[in-house]
């Protein structure tokens, strides 16, 4: 269903941006709308203040992402959780970013698709009481966030526990690590995150994990449109891997120590220094030799390099297939499982639908039934749609070590794969630039190839192009065509942005090489399209001036 719906969000944003001409020019008329958000201050790493103060975070992040690909501006407001949750329910705020779904909430706020999953965790002091599940808090005093999901969840579930609300979470935690009460049920990335940053050692979490609450934009009826806006443009973010980037931003690293980090930075440094005067010493002696070696070095220096990178490539290839072959295993394992989990489940339902009615009430797992009927085909969604993007990321990897693509081949008119590519980056297009141009060759020209295939390439070099765009007053266009002799199909897509250096012209389609590591680039995205063209039997080039622009040409032979 999730995936019916982002087909369905994308088929139509596709349609209300389509191209009637083959030469458009894109006009930005109609003013953004301003949204006012709410979030909480203290929830890292999905929202918090930073050391200036600042707002940050994944779902900060996210929230920004969403509103430039959906044309949206944004008024955010940092608060603690009661007051923005208080100010959604009284029309302050138009949106809560981070809220987590529950049927009781549903019943008066609107939810998004939910942009993550939060696990709950019950937290103890190292030398505190401890139990082995969440049902067994009844007559403990336990620490939440106020009004926060966990709140709610401990009041309908079990009545007889004492219940101690705090304003944040790290203020349930330093409650609990001062000595004062039982335990904290709270968020476990956030307390995990927070534990580390404010040394809170004698803290640890215990018993099972609540089940994973789904969180998700909330907005009341009344803006319901703003929601449909918000799932459409998580839509777009995760179909394009920004999604997955920002949260690998924010989450890729929480289990490290800062505190480990700086005694390897302080070994490190010290090693440094004595490297140093090493390298001065071989610098001296180098010079000295230098001039002899530079007249014999010329013609053997340019074989080597290319038998450097002869090497370089055929150890990617083997490691890539070693590596391809290990994931793809315990992968297998999962793609294998899964529809068999999902069977056994559908099996199990209509007798635990007996189970139920003769006792009302019935709980698996600490949670209803009823919820986990609902809940259980999600997270089995969640879990097929991770593995399949886990195989994915194995394929690509795949085709810098592969001569061909093993997809079925079949004649491909150009000019319609380029139009379905524009219209999957449309809003990219129109953020970055007031001036696109699209030509194609009115001849129709085919190849032979994999028109999937062709798209990731397409989508790839349009990216980049809007990524190399300084403002808006800057050009980009794409275009068809065939060269003289009618032999080939040119596709170019050229943009007038910063430019590239020369010197690094030459690496763009090396793996992992990349100018925009600052930004979240891999290195990925050029080489796996130059490998996509190389199957083609075709040719990846660019020519390019610093401060003047760039131009990307693919050439594929043509269908006779």
């Amino acid at each position: 269903m999730r995936t019916l719906i982002l087909w369905l969000f994308t088929v139509l944003f596709g349609l209300t941006h389509s191209y009637a001409d083959t030469r458009p020019t894109i006009e930005t008329t109609a003013p953004k709308r301003v949204v006012h958000i709410a979030a909480d201050y203290n929830y890292p790493p999905y929202e918090f203040l930073d050391e200036e103060g600042q707002p940050a975070g994944y779902t900060v992040e996210l929230t920004y992402a969403i509103a430039e690909t959906m044309g949206l501006d944004i008024d955010l407001t940092m608060t603690d959780w009661q007051s923005a949750y208080t100010g959604l329910l009284d029309g302050t705020y138009d949106v809560l970013q981070n809220i987590a779904y529950s049927e009781e909430r549903a019943k008066h706020i609107f939810f998004s698709s939910p942009h993550s999953i939060v696990s709950q965790s019950l937290f103890a002091r190292k030398d505190g009481p401890h139990v082995d599940d969440i049902s067994e808090v009844s007559g403990y005093e336990v620490i939440v966030q106020n009004a926060s999901i966990m709140h709610e969840y401990l009041k309908q579930n079990f009545p007889e526990t004492t219940i101690i609300p705090a304003p944040t979470h790290s203020a349930a935690l330093r409650l609990l690590a001062s000595g004062k009460h039982d335990f904290a049920l709270t968020a476990n990335s956030p307390s995990l995150y927070l534990s580390q940053e404010m040394g809170l050692s004698n803290l640890e979490p215990i018993a099972r994990p609540v089940a994973g609450q789904r969180l998700s934009y909330g907005a009341l009826p009344v803006n319901e449109d703003l929601m449909a806006l918000f799932s459409e443009g998580l839509a777009i973010l995760k179909n394009t891997g920004r999604q997955q980037e920002i949260y690998n931003k924010w989450f890729g690293t929480l289990d490290q120590s800062k505190t480990q980090w700086k005694k390897l930075g302080q070994y490190a440094f010290y090693t440094i220094l004595a490297l140093l005067f090493i390298l001065g010493g071989i610098m001296i002696w180098n010079s000295m030799l230098r001039k002899e070696v530079e007249r014999r070095s010329e013609q053997i220096k340019a074989q080597q390099e290319q038998l450097i990178q002869a090497d370089k490539m055929a150890s990617l290839g083997v490691l890539v297939s070693g590596v391809a072959h290990e994931i793809n295993n315990p992968t297998g394992l999962l793609m294998l499982n899964l529809p068999i989990l999902r069977s056994a489940w559908e099996d199990a339902l209509p007798y635990l639908d007996e189970v139920e009615k003769e006792h009302a009430g019935l709980y698996l797992g600490g949670l209803s039934y009823q919820r986990l009927k609902a809940e259980i085909p999600y997270l089995l969604d969640e879990m097929q749609h991770s593995t399949d993007r886990i195989r994915n990321i194995v394929n690509d990897l795949k085709d810098f070590a592969r001569e061909q693509p093993d997809e079925i081949w079949q004649e491909v008119n150009i000019n319609q794969v380029v139009e379905t590519a524009v219209r999957l980056v449309d809003k990219s297009l129109r953020n970055a630039t007031e001036h696109f141009a699209l030509h194609l060759d009115p001849r129709n020209p085919k190849i032979m190839g994999n028109p999937q295939r062709l798209e990731q390439v397409i989508i790839n070099l349009v990216l980049n192009a809007c990524d190399a765009l300084e403002n808006k007053s800057q050009a980009l266009t794409i275009s068809t065509s065939l060269n003289p002799d009618q032999s080939e199909l040119l596709l170019a897509v050229e943009d007038q942005g910063c430019g590239i250096d020369q010197q690094a012209l030459p690496r763009l389609t090396d793996p992992f090489f990349t100018t925009k590591r600052e930004t979240g680039g891999t290195g990925l995205g050029l080489s796996v399209s130059a490998g996509i063209v190389k199957a083609h039997k075709g040719r990846l080039s660019f020519e390019s001036s610093v401060g003047k622009g760039t131009v990307a040409i693919a050439s594929f032979p043509i269908l006779p």
